[in-house]
């Protein structure tokens, strides 16, 4: 591991509460951006915009949206384009939508940033942004928008350390630039996926390696559907996923961040009629959750890699 040196930029205004003193500083490595108008990125704002870009780096080369709260995730979605998958983010949770962060793999245009200045959000970011969109957005008086000049391809492969202070030393990790291995990559059920189903898994794999553990995705159509996090089980986060999901669950694919342990996993998932499980796999109990698909028609894949995050 190398030696680490950070020198301060400037303060900010307050940490994650007003009562929380806090600061910006520069690493080796550091994303180019500007903020367009609006007030100075909060320490919230900074965190946030650091989550979507990680999720964005994902899908660098087609039209993607992502939005936070609180550095969680409420929405990710693809589309033909980039108007399409603002709506498909924005329809995964509108309530958590507002007054969250988004952010665009590929410029706004003035049709999105019209139902952007239609809601409450706290930032905008995206490679660029059209004229009109910007005049607009310049409306908002409690907008901000920032452009990313650092292209999303690159941004996976900055800073890849992550580190942690805490009274009992400091933690110092590789960054997870975990990628699916078409060796370890397996169809394990006798029941098969379809072709669309293994494109969504791909997709809601993608997304859940960015969320807290014990995470559950569900996704259909390059579209999350339900998402939960920090969960103390797989069973538990599969439920709650299923729950927002609703209706919307059958025939979709369910994605978990950690191996699944527990048949109560796989009867909710029964329960909610999902299409597809993919999730690391890796246990000795392995059989028994595959033999529990079998028997009720549901796909599994398992991809030999844990996505844990704390």
């Amino acid at each position: 591991m190398k030696e680490f040196k950070f020198d301060k930029i400037k303060e900010l205004k307050y940490g994650e509460n007003p009562h929380q003193a806090a600061g910006l500083y520069s690493c080796e490595e550091m994303a180019d951006y500007e903020v367009f108008f609006g007030k100075e990125l909060s320490y919230d704002n900074i965190l946030n915009l650091y989550e979507i870009a990680a999720i964005l780096s994902e899908f660098f080369d087609v039209n993607a949206v992502a939005i936070m709260k609180h550095a969680s995730c409420c929405g990710v979605a693809l589309g033909r384009t980039i108007e399409e998958a603002y709506n498909k983010a924005f329809d995964c949770d509108p309530v958590s939508a507002f007054y969250g962060t988004i952010g665009f793999s590929k410029p706004v245009d003035y049709e999105t940033a019209k139902h952007l200045n239609s809601m409450g959000v706290k930032v905008v970011m995206a490679p660029d942004f059209h004229p009109k969109a910007i005049n607009l957005m310049k409306e908002n008086p409690g907008l901000k928008v920032v452009k990313l000049n650092t292209p999303l391809k690159n941004f996976r492969n900055m800073c890849m350390e992550e580190i942690k202070l805490t009274p009992f030393g400091v933690l110092i990790q590789e960054r997870n630039n975990s990628e699916l291995d078409k060796d370890l990559f397996k169809v394990v059920t006798k029941t098969k996926p379809t072709t669309e189903q293994i494109e969504d898994a791909i997709f809601a794999w993608k997304v859940i390696k960015h969320t807290s553990t014990d995470s559950a995705l569900v996704a259909r159509d390059f579209a999350t559907l339900g998402i939960a996090k920090n969960e103390t089980n797989s069973a538990a986060a599969i439920e709650t996923a299923l729950k927002i999901a609703c209706d919307g669950s059958k025939d979709a694919v369910i994605a978990t961040d950690g191996i699944i342990y527990s048949q109560d996993a796989i009867y909710a998932a029964v329960q909610g009629r999902v299409g597809l499980i993919i999730q690391p796999g890796g246990s000795n109990k392995d059989k028994d959750i595959i033999d529990l698909a079998d028997r009720y028609g549901v796909a599994m894949i398992m991809t030999g890699i844990r996505n844990h995050k704390y």
